[in-house]
């Protein structure tokens, strides 16, 4: 179905059904199409799925064992600075483990809370948001309120809480995060099916006899897709900057797991010194936050539904 908007009597059409009456495609070859020429999407896209190689095939790629330690190696500088050894390319840290062995097993820690995190955080998001924007009246005023409970809070503060009394693992990292990051979708997700359950669909598919929750799930749901894309990968970013500073704070993933926070958290007090212990997994942590960056911002502006004519 098409949707439509005005703003100020100038009637917005979809570019992207333009091109698909143009040139005979369906959506999803005008999107891939669209994805093609876009060139923040192909960067951020080709540094993921690197970096996600980089965590699946970590056991294969890391040269040493990451929780070996050696300390008759500790603190050696990268290779290509004197002193350096070629068998430890980045280094080592201060226990003599390979530094780089435990950046490439980093790159899994911080994939895996990210995503599982924000998981989390659209389950709960959405179905909340979808809750109180279809069915309104009380349901609508109590989920209000669980949001202005949740903003009352910073979040952060309220997650280093939840783990100090939870404990540290890498499972409660994730489900503490996630559970106190599902505003963003519930806001958007409400305030778009507030608007959809107007629509002319939703109305024929109450007169057929479907119930509430079957236009919820099949008629409602399916059109929020492209708005769930776009914040889900925004809070996969969120998710791994809240992991990196709750380990560098002490409260995220425990050591001797290699965490890019924890590792810069173990480097801070040589950085003076040896400052590639700070840099180096200071580095991959804002490569990967970029590249998600880049990706969801790709995925906005390929499924944007409506743009100015």
């Amino acid at each position: 179905m098409t949707i439509t908007e005005s703003v100020g009597g100038n009637e917005l059409t979809s570019e992207a059904e333009r091109e698909q009456a143009q040139l005979g495609l369906t959506p999803g070859q005008v999107a891939i199409k669209r994805a093609r020429r876009h060139p923040g999407l192909l960067v951020g896209f080709g540094i993921l799925l690197v970096m996600a190689l980089f965590a699946v095939l970590a056991p294969w790629l890391a040269p040493h064992d990451p929780y070996l330690q050696n300390l008759s190696l500790r603190l050696l500088p990268p290779a290509w600075v004197e002193g350096g050894q070629w068998s430890h390319l980045l280094g080592t840290d201060h226990l003599g483990r390979d530094y780089l062995s435990r950046i490439i097993y980093g790159a899994r820690i911080s994939m895996m809370i990210g995503i599982g995190a924000a998981t989390i955080g659209a389950i709960i998001g959405v179905t909340l948001g979808v809750i109180a924007g279809y069915f309104g009246g009380w349901l609508d005023q109590a989920v209000n309120f669980l949001v202005t409970c949740q903003l009352a809070v910073p979040s952060l503060l309220l997650i280093m809480a939840l783990v100090f009394v939870i404990g540290q693992s890498i499972t409660v990292v994730i489900f503490v995060i996630g559970a106190t990051h599902w505003v963003f979708y519930l806001v958007v997700t409400r305030s778009a099916t507030l608007r959809i359950r107007e629509l002319d669909f939703v109305a024929a598919a109450s007169a057929m006899g479907c119930s509430r929750l079957q236009i919820a799930v099949k008629e409602i749901l399916p059109n929020l897709v492209n708005q769930i894309l776009v914040i889900f990968t925004l809070e996969v970013a969120v998710a791994i900057l809240n992991e990196a500073t709750l380990s560098f704070l002490g409260l995220g993933v425990p050591s001797p797991t290699p965490s890019w926070g924890l590792m810069i958290a173990e480097g801070k007090t040589a950085m003076f010194f040896q400052p590639w212990l700070v840099i180096l997994p200071g580095i991959a942590l804002f490569v990967l936050v970029i590249a998600i960056n880049l990706l969801g911002d790709g995925v906005r502006d390929v499924t944007v539904t409506n743009r100015r004519s």
